[in-house]
């Protein structure tokens, strides 16, 4: 049974979706619309713009969800999953591609997440670090131990998780990990702790966005950030996709519980390999790729 992934934050690079423009009509009317919707030339920044241009979380999260929602759409009816999970802001082309929201509704969406979580980078400075070889119980353990602001953001495979807050809380937190014999405690590059309590105000911009919205029913369950279950109620989805902005992102878990399910076959769409690495460690006898034309 086939299930679609879709990847998030972290997996865009420049060019990306440059060859799906110049190949098919049906691409190239979806990035311009994007540009529409936005109010910039956001395809000029994908295509010719620098890694630096990319990083900006308003050009990133557009930009990946422009990319695999435009896979989606190529597909055609290729495109026949029986289940779907997005990684963060994944979640939202995963929405998209199997028609509860619209690709227009989704990039508004999108957009009006990325400067509500840009925003509270500003107001409210925090950071994100990399556990490496740790188990997951000591990981929260320590966190739990912090005077100061840090939990678990990601649970992105066995052995590695991400955690998210205060600046100083979370260099306290990567030297204790050290300490207990995590093979790594990297911190990463940046602008701000995802996946945490310092996204509230995130949470509550985007809250206000979503309410007007309309979202129909899934084709397919969706595997949700916030549950790692199976969702099917329009009304629930958009309270995970809410409650995701400050919870940790339970991609492990997502996994193996629809690989319980039935699923045996992960089809990674959207720029980069990210997820169908990640899912080799969740799970290293099924089968993971990602989808090219």
């Amino acid at each position: 049974m086939k299930a679609f992934v879709f990847p998030g934050q972290g997996s865009q690079f420049p060019g990306m979706g440059k060859d799906l423009y110049d190949r098919f009509e049906l691409a190239k009317k979806l990035f311009l619309t994007a540009d529409k919707i936005l109010g910039f030339d956001i395809s000029e920044i994908i295509f010719n713009g620098s890694k630096d241009d990319l990083k900006e979380t308003k050009i990133t999260q557009p930009a990946i969800y422009i990319h695999s929602v435009v896979l989606s759409k190529i597909m055609g009816k290729k495109f026949k999953p029986e289940f779907v999970a997005g990684h963060s802001l994944g979640e939202l082309s995963a929405l998209t591609a199997i028609g509860t929201i619209s690709y227009e509704d989704g990039l508004k969406l999108v957009s009006k997440r990325a400067f509500a979580m840009q925003n509270a980078c500003e107001n409210m400075l925090g950071t994100m670090a990399a556990i490496l070889g740790l188990e997951d119980k000591i990981v929260e353990q320590v966190c739990e131990q912090i005077n100061g602001k840090v939990v678990t953001a990601n649970y992105n495979c066995p052995g590695q998780i991400v955690i998210s807050g205060e600046i100083k809380a979370v260099e306290i937190a990567c030297e204790k990990l050290k300490l207990l014999n995590a093979k790594r405690a990297l911190m990463l590059p940046v602008g701000g702790a995802f996946h945490s309590p310092l996204m509230e105000s995130a949470k509550n911009e985007f809250k206000n966005e979503i309410e007007l919205i309309k979202f129909n029913d899934p084709i397919c369950p969706i595997y949700q950030n916030f549950t790692a279950g199976p969702v099917f109620n329009p009304s629930d989805i958009k309270k995970n996709l809410i409650e995701q902005i400050t919870s940790p992102v339970k991609w492990t878990q997502t996994i193996k519980n629809m690989s319980l399910d039935g699923a045996n076959e992960f089809i990674e769409l959207g720029p980069g390999k990210v997820l169908q690495g990640l899912i080799r460690k969740i799970l290293p006898d099924k089968e993971s790729y990602s989808f090219e034309i």
